[in-house]
């Protein structure tokens, strides 16, 4: 979840914000000489005041700090400060207030919400060694080694993108259409979007981004030629401050209506979760959406903590409680219990000069004021290895520096508000049972079911929508059809609409009705009509995408396999007789069908033929072949 960030800054921005934000640096030293504990440790916080997650964390934060305070067992006898920062969604003043925070010897930096801000200050801490704890910037790229003292304290965006992937699975989508914006946040979602949904042998159909601030014609531009392809899947992955505005622009577009399927990423639950009291406005444009929310556990801190956000927040402005809320309260804890960790080994909070800038020490640019964290290496060991129960659930991290059981609430917007219509966890994949439950208790048939509970779509139905259309602009299947002078019951001309038949052609429709979605075709006729086409010559019009697939009593050998793919045969091999199907009637005298007329006379002929010749062969000597003309005739027969 990200605010609106700004294009990667290159190396000379960053060396013009360093030289501002020198100006205001106090290089106080926060511990003494003998190791004793500080009496006071800096920590800084880094975020975009007035966006919908800067107004869930500020509260956040002051909690948080109040809490460690108060608390004799966290840094007994050090009093824990915070000095915040407004990166006012800006690349550039986000680098350069985060270089006055650590000019400020702060031993941890907390934020930036933007995954762009948190690339360039990222190198930063890096060089100084100090912690950079974000709660909000969740592009995968972070977690790459290429930034050792990046500690995400939320979900990466690659679980969440796998959740997106098992749902698109879920209801048998094969493309999607994928919106966002094209900055770091968007663009590291997607690609792990992709990943996932290759797995699931699906893919994006088309990526189509937005520039971060995107005016309301550029967005409508956009969705007027998304709507025009074939997909009617669209995940939309940008940014909460603006994101409404696609659903704004999809809704005056007629595209909130049956047939359309919207998935949302956590970005719409901040904007959602912001306020107690959702307007109306906001739920008209959203209906039968799919939105993630991460999931946190139910638990009686997270009661005791919103009990007292509502006496903070009730003439303060700010937003609602939310999951961001409860990710920045543990992250303030997550450092405050490292810190106290840290202290407890006799280590000493104490800075010294970066030896790397002392080659550029006679410069203008006066870097005296930016100083390492000694033994940071130390601290942010302890970091990773820091576990405990907050209001978001267990705090723990990963061998691969994520949070551990990444979870999402599946929710479905109806009406005038929101449910819940499953989970999704890296433990259970899709469920209608929470997550803790399945951490607590065996996998088996009983706990876990993978249908989701039904969802509301857009236009007010619950038939689930087929994701694909013919497109506007989109022409006929060519289906090349051998034009035989013989064993025509397999395919022949006809002067029917699709003008040709047989056997092989209903086969083939039949298959495309089975198709949760319509397809076009045509059926050409291959060959002179003279003599049977070559069945080789038509395969390789197929590989030459003259055809875009052929039907018929095509035989697969091995060489035509090097050309094309082949259905499954719907045919046994070897000798075949096709025959017209007729419908035999039971009958008492069935058995005399065989027998037509001219077998009857066939056989009365032979019947008269063998008397004649009985007759010649025994008259003469049998008494019974003799007499008048008619008993002699009666004796034959």
């Amino acid at each position: 979840m990200e605010e609106m960030g700004s294009a990667q800054l290159s190396a000379l921005a960053v060396c013009v914000c360093i030289f501002g934000c020198l100006a205001m640096a106090d290089g106080q030293n926060v511990t003494g000489g003998d190791g004793s504990r500080p009496a006071e440790l800096r920590i800084g916080a880094l975020f975009t005041f007035d966006s919908v997650i800067g107004r869930a964390v500020m509260p956040a934060i002051e909690l948080a700090v109040a809490d460690v305070n108060a608390d004799p067992g966290v840094l007994p006898g050090t009093k824990l400060s915070v000095i915040t920062q407004d990166t006012n969604c800006s690349g550039f003043l986000g680098t350069m207030e985060a270089l006055e925070l650590l000019a400020k010897d702060v031993v941890a930096v907390l934020g930036p919400q933007s995954s762009s801000i948190a690339h360039v200050i990222s190198h930063a801490v890096n060089e100084f060694h100090v912690p950079l704890v974000s709660f909000a910037a969740s592009d995968p790229t972070l977690s790459s080694l290429e930034y050792p003292y990046f500690v995400r304290a939320t979900t990466s965006d690659y679980f969440q993108m796998s959740a997106i992937a098992s749902i698109i699975n879920q209801y048998r989508w094969r493309e999607v259409i994928a919106i966002y914006v094209d900055d770091d946040y968007g663009r590291g979602g997607i690609t792990a979007l992709g990943d996932a949904l290759a797995k699931k042998k699906s893919k994006i159909a088309y990526k189509a981004k937005l520039p971060p601030g995107a005016s309301r014609t550029t967005i409508e531009d956009m969705l007027m030629h998304v709507n025009e392809m074939q997909s009617r899947v669209y995940v939309v992955h940008v940014n909460p401050d603006s994101g409404l505005a696609v659903f704004a622009a999809a809704k005056s577009l007629g595209m909130m209506s049956t047939g359309y399927a919207w998935i949302a990423t956590d970005w719409l639950s901040a904007v959602l979760d912001s306020s107690d009291h959702i307007s109306t406005d906001r739920m008209e444009l959203t209906q039968g959406v799919i939105m993630l929310r991460q999931h946190v556990s139910d638990s009686g801190i997270q009661h005791s903590l919103v009990s007292r956000w509502n006496n903070l927040t009730r003439n303060g402005g700010h937003s609602s409680f939310s999951s961001y809320s409860m990710r920045t309260y543990d992250s303030v804890w997550l450092v405050a219990r490292a810190v106290e960790d840290f202290l407890s080994e006799g280590n000493a909070v104490s800075f010294s000069a970066d030896p790397n800038l002392q080659d550029i020490k006679g410069s203008n640019l006066q870097l005296d004021s930016l100083r390492s964290l000694n033994n940071g290496e130390r601290l942010l060991e302890k970091v990773w290895h820091t576990n405990f129960t907050g209001v978001s659930g267990l705090v723990q991290f990963t061998a691969e520096r994520d949070l551990i059981h990444p979870a999402f609430d599946i929710l479905n917007i109806g009406g005038t508000g929101f449910r819940t219509i499953g989970y999704w966890s890296n433990i259970s994949d899709l469920s209608v049972v929470a997550p803790e439950k399945l951490h607590s208790e065996p996998l088996d048939s009983s706990t876990n079911n993978i249908e989701l509970h039904g969802v509301i779509w857009p236009g007010q139905t619950s038939e689930k929508p087929r994701g694909w259309v013919f497109p506007y602009h989109g022409k006929p299947l060519r289906i090349g059809v051998p034009l035989r002078t013989s064993y025509k019951e397999f395919v022949m001309p006809d002067k029917g609409p699709d003008g040709v038949k047989g056997f092989s052609v209903d086969v083939f429709k039949a298959a495309v009705g089975l198709l949760p979605y319509p397809v076009s075709f045509d059926f050409i006729l291959f060959g002179d009509g003279l003599k049977n086409p070559s069945y080789n010559d038509l395969i390789e019009k197929v590989s030459d995408n003259h055809f875009d697939a052929a039907i018929g009593d095509i035989a697969i050998v091995t060489n035509r396999t090097r050309l094309v793919d082949f259905t499954q045969p719907y045919t046994e091999s070897g000798l075949i007789i096709l025959a017209p199907a007729r419908e035999i009637e039971s009958n008492a005298w069935a058995f005399l069908k065989p027998f037509t007329f001219q077998m009857w006379s066939v056989l009365g002929v032979l019947f008269l033929f063998v008397g004649a010749v009985v007759w010649v062969l025994e008259h003469r000597t049998n008494t019974e072949f003799r007499g008048p003309p008619r008993q002699q005739i009666m004796t034959v027969c």
